[in-house]
């Protein structure tokens, strides 16, 4: 019921144009476990149409080894960028939920209410 209740709230949106367009032939997925570190593979994973990063491992500093590009950002609330700085204007964030806190992080941010 909860769900239902939030996703009501939602206003409804479609992807990015400039993501609706690709046609994803080339994606890869980035995790945040730190076995990139030392690979010297940022230019490899730039080159993807789309990279999805997981969680929210640091970029800045490390683009050597795991690139700079991020076309889709996904984690769990917590790990949601606390600045709107934090946030690359060519990217889309999506938040992962899981837990019920998740859902009511969700409501208070639509509802603008403090957690």
């Amino acid at each position: 019921d909860k769900l239902k209740d939030l996703l009501e709230l939602l206003p409804e949106h479609d992807l990015p144009e400039d993501l609706k367009s690709k046609h994803c032939k080339r994606c890869v997925v980035v995790g945040s476990g730190g076995i990139l570190h030392g690979s010297e593979l940022g230019h490899l994973l730039n080159q993807f149409d789309i990279v999805i990063r997981l969680n929210d491992a640091p970029v800045q500093g490390y683009s050597d080894h795991v690139g700079n590009k991020t076309t889709i950002r996904m984690t769990y609330p917590e790990g949601a960028p606390l600045s709107e700085h934090e946030y690359p204007p060519a990217s889309l964030f999506v938040a992962v939920l899981f837990k019920r806190v998740d859902f009511n992080w969700l409501q208070a941010i639509v509802k603008n209410e403090t957690l």
